[in-house]
């Protein structure tokens, strides 16, 4: 889990980590949560991802933003997956706010998605766009992606913060910038292999047929590691 490394940042939430099940004994959704820097590409990525997994999985999106709907009606409007199956959450605050300290508009938002369409493989929880410090609370999802980009600079991965060093997958988007922008791949990927260690670290570019496909494996490896866990939190008498 992206907050099991106590010895870099302290927990800082109220929540502990949810259940997998429903209140029917069944399994609920792997809930993934994409945080990152405005303009990185988190709404793009989940884009991409619904688009490459939706044929296969049973897919649902909840977008976060402060006062509109802005990432939602981008999802709708490109038709990434059908209208009930993505919901917005206006936060009204500062983005870490909503996915971190009070996670209950979130909760009750991926819940009602799941009510509503019945059976879901994934759901995809996306952050307003935030800072190096941006962290999801175990409560609401069950790991989370991290999303930088070239332009930004390609120091950004040395100056770590929560969200690069505790994400379970760091995502380096936007390399297709990088001769434009003077950005220095190489050094991205070492710099930030260097302050995640064993965690995992992939460089996209999503103007490619195929770019979101390291991030869709992520994604495919981590549900069926999901899948394969022993359902021990089941109710008492309902079959897991």
């Amino acid at each position: 889990m992206h907050l099991d490394h106590p010895e870099r940042y302290p927990q800082r939430h109220s929540y502990s980590a949810a259940g997998p099940h429903r209140p029917d004994g069944s399994r609920r959704a792997l809930r993934i949560g994409l945080g990152g820097p405005v303009g990185s590409g988190k709404t793009a990525t989940v884009a991409a991802l619904c688009r490459a997994l939706r044929d296969r999985l049973a897919i649902a999106v909840v977008t976060n933003d402060i006062y509109t709907r802005e990432d939602a009606d981008f999802l709708l409007r490109n038709a990434v997956l059908p209208a009930e199956r993505i919901a917005a959450v206006e936060t009204g605050a500062c983005p870490h706010t909503a996915i971190r300290d009070d996670i209950s508009a979130n909760l009750e938002a991926v819940e009602e998605l799941e009510d509503r369409t019945g059976p879901l493989d994934l759901v995809l929880v996306e952050s307003g766009g935030d800072n190096l410090t941006a962290t999801f609370s175990r409560g609401l999802v069950d790991a989370q992606v991290f999303v930088i980009d070239v332009a930004a600079g390609d120091d950004i991965p040395r100056k770590g913060g929560p969200g690069i060093t505790t994400a379970d997958l760091l995502v380096i988007n936007k390399t297709d910038l990088a001769p434009h922008v003077g950005s220095d791949l190489a050094g991205m990927a070492r710099d930030a292999h260097v302050q995640r260690g064993e965690l995992p670290v992939v460089l996209t570019s999503l103007r490619s047929a195929d770019g979101v496909a390291p991030v869709a494996e992520w994604v495919l490896a981590r549900l069926a590691a999901w899948r394969a866990a022993p359902a021990a939190a089941a109710p008492t008498g309902v079959p897991g």
